[in-house]
């Protein structure tokens, strides 16, 4: 009986650690150092019409905050952005990893700012008429929203952490 070694070695290969974080989809490199009271942007999802902001506080409490600031009034949303506690990301609920960005506080380098942004896809398909295009009728879309068929729309949630320790 001969067993067969190779593929068994590469399915360990291919299989990520136990409990290793899994790739995020967008590779990056981390963002130029921030300094304390400077806000800058992390990440803009111009789909959800939003931008995520983050600021270095100095207080050893609550070192970095982060938030989601709609990018305008006139943007029409085509996904939108869900507070992560309450979404529970994972890839077993058919949330992907889309993106890890980390910023350095720049008079503290071993201190950062680590958030990790989740994408849930929704395959949308456009129904197409007789003449192969997809046409949208306002009246029949709102009467399918009205009875509450709406179709879903892709979500983003974001966590942050702050890694490292706080120089004195």
């Amino acid at each position: 009986m001969r067993i067969a070694i190779l593929p068994v070695l590469a399915a360990i290969a291919a299989a990520p650690a136990f409990g290793a974080e899994p790739r995020p989809e967008v590779s990056r490199e981390p963002a130029a150092p921030q300094a304390v009271g400077a806000v800058h942007t992390l990440r803009q999802i111009p789909e959800a019409c939003a931008r995520i902001e983050g600021v270095f506080t100095g207080d050893d409490a609550e070192p970095y905050r982060f938030a989601v600031v709609r990018t305008g009034p006139a943007c029409q949303a085509r996904a939108r952005f869900v507070d992560f506690d309450r979404a529970g990301p994972s890839e077993a609920t058919g949330w992907k990893f889309n993106d890890l960005v980390r910023v350095p506080r720049a008079d503290c380098p071993s201190q950062q700012a680590v958030v990790r942004i989740w994408r849930r896809p929704v395959e949308q398909a456009p129904e197409l008429d007789g003449q192969g295009r997809a046409r949208i009728y306002l009246e029949e879309s709102l009467q399918a929203a009205a009875a509450g068929r709406t179709a879903p729309v892709p979500m983003y949630a974001a966590r942050m952490e702050v890694e490292g320790a706080a120089c004195r």
